[in-house]
């Protein structure tokens, strides 16, 4: 195919956040999401992996159950279960108690609901 460019396991992404992205942390550039391969300025276009298995910061105090729909909070940057307001990013392929600190995520669109 000549139009073929890509597999899209990763993504160069331009970072968005003021503080800059280090290597792990999620990241949102509209309707993408991925996981920083390296670390970033803002600005810069850094490669972000948006397929996979990863560990990813979430809401402290917050007990995720493995199967979870979970979504992305921009503004904390973090792993969260609440939908409203938030970009969902994948499901909880692990169980994360509210003590960690992070939950593994299966980078996964799912619909919202059902179907």
């Amino acid at each position: 195919m000549r139009n073929y460019v890509q597999p899209g396991d990763s993504l160069a992404l331009a970072v968005p956040y003021a503080g800059g992205v280090t290597s792990g942390q999620g990241v949102l550039v509209g309707a993408l999401f991925g996981v920083a391969a390296v670390d970033g300025a803002q600005n810069a276009v850094i490669e972000a992996a948006t397929q996979g298995v990863f560990d990813i910061t979430k809401e402290p105090a917050l007990a995720i159950t493995a199967g979870a729909r979970v979504f992305w909070d921009n503004t904390n940057r973090r792993i969260t279960t609440t939908a409203a307001g938030n970009f969902q990013v994948g499901i909880a392929s692990l169980a994360a108690l509210a003590a960690d600190t992070t939950v593994r995520v299966w980078l996964n669109r799912v619909p919202a609901i059902g179907t």
